[in-house]
């Protein structure tokens, strides 16, 4: 329901995966052989000469700093801001906008987010299973013709049966499609938590 890049995140989630995986599996062989562990000692050493003689090799005028330590500074600033782009472009997609249509030139109608949750809040309030509800539109990419999808959140209340409050999310789900006169992908999600353990049941457990 989101804007989330889900193909690049399982894709780097994947690589993590098996570079986490890789170094694990190193790191434990050569804890536990012996052969394994020399080599990794004598490729580190190598290693450490190798990069002494690189940095050595492209000296500041100063003489006490490299180039290559300042391209490596470099990498690492860009490496930061990249995953700072990444990050900043997760979910995303949420508006206040469930719905809007143009009125034959005469403006445009629009259904926001507020007034949803009202009419969801007046259409549970006595309800003896439920504790509270609260909705929230996401516009996914490629989402056209003004239309949005719904998160529906309801808090059970303690001992709430799960087959009614299905029910009643059905309903609720349906009501909004008569309301906005076509059909509202929407996410129901029943939740409970310390706010449901500390309520008083309603319902024999």
């Amino acid at each position: 329901m989101t804007g989330t890049h889900r193909a690049l995140n399982r894709v780097l989630l994947a690589l993590t995966g098996l570079l986490l995986t890789a170094a694990g599996a190193l790191a434990a062989a050569a804890g536990t052989l012996p052969g394994v562990a020399a080599q990794w000692a004598a490729t580190g050493r190598e290693s450490w000469a190798r990069i002494r003689e690189l940095l050595a090799a492209a000296p500041l005028p100063d003489g006490a700093t490299s180039w290559w330590t300042i391209a490596a500074v470099g990498i690492l600033l860009l490496g930061a801001a990249l995953m700072i782009c990444w990050a900043a472009s997760q979910g995303g997609g949420r508006t206040r906008i469930v719905a809007e249509a143009p009125d034959a030139g005469q403006g445009t109608t629009t259904v926001e987010t507020g007034l949803v949750s009202r009419l969801v809040a007046e259409a549970l309030a006595g309800n003896r299973l439920v504790l509270a509800a609260s909705v929230t539109a996401w516009r996914g990419r490629g989402a056209a013709g003004g239309k949005s999808s719904i998160k529906l959140t309801i808090r059970a209340r303690q001992g709430a049966c799960p087959r009614e409050l299905t029910d009643t999310a059905e309903q609720l789900v349906a009501g909004l499609d008569r309301l906005l006169g076509h059909p509202v992908p929407a996410l129901v999600r029943i939740t409970a938590g310390t706010r449901t353990r500390l309520a008083r049941p309603d319902r024999a457990r």
